[in-house]
């Protein structure tokens, strides 16, 4: 479990194809405090860490994970969000998240306002009736506020606004249009339309 406060920022030095997708992912943690078999959120996805270095660990990505999460996001090179798991008595300072990614949006538009960025964001029709104004979402791992939401024919646009320290200290220093992102529907979310499906 999670909380969408990015940690770190990590950086994918190799990506080698098995059975599976391996990455080594060099970060800035003490990886003698990271155990084999823990957890870490890579952009919004819980992975397990089977292997570590003094300044790097490695991942195994499937094949079903791979094809659920944003394209080009497992490539050699790509910056990724990083967040370890929570452990008891650890700070609430974002919200409850999973690392279980529920859809691929894409960023519409990133525009200044004030000293911050406003991000419109299109989420596809099956997410768009769980994202509400003033609720939590998670966009590549990090925990924000949706501002507003609008229907459209083919799902929802919504907006983020990315104050300039979010924007710093997470991969969002350099977004663009048509950016595809890892999206996670706040879990209360997920349960209210389980229940009120019936």
């Amino acid at each position: 479990m999670f909380t969408g406060i990015i940690t770190d920022i990590g950086t994918i030095a190799e990506a080698e194809q098995r059975g599976d997708l391996r990455l080594k992912i060099r970060c800035g943690y003490d990886m003698a405090s990271v155990e084999l078999g823990a957890s870490i959120a890579c952009s919004g996805v819980c992975l397990t860490v089977v292997d570590k270095g003094e300044d790097w660990f490695a991942v195994d990505v499937s094949t079903e994970t791979v094809s659920r999460t944003a394209p080009g996001q497992w490539n050699a090179g790509a910056r990724l969000n990083l967040e370890r798991s929570l452990k008891l008595g650890d700070e609430m300072g974002g919200h409850i998240v999973t690392g279980h990614v529920d859809g691929i949006g894409e960023i519409v538009s990133a525009e200044p306002v004030g000293d911050s960025t406003e991000l419109a964001i299109h989420a596809p029709d099956e997410l768009a009736k769980l994202i509400a104004p003033k609720g939590s979402i998670t966009l590549d791992g990090v925990s924000l506020t949706v501002n507003t939401v609008s229907d459209t024919d083919k799902g929802c646009h919504f907006t983020i606004n990315l104050i300039p320290h979010t924007a710093e200290v997470t991969t969002f220093d350099a977004v663009e249009a048509r950016q595809p992102l890892n999206i996670e529907i706040d879990i209360l979310a997920r349960y209210l339309a389980r229940m009120t499906s019936k």
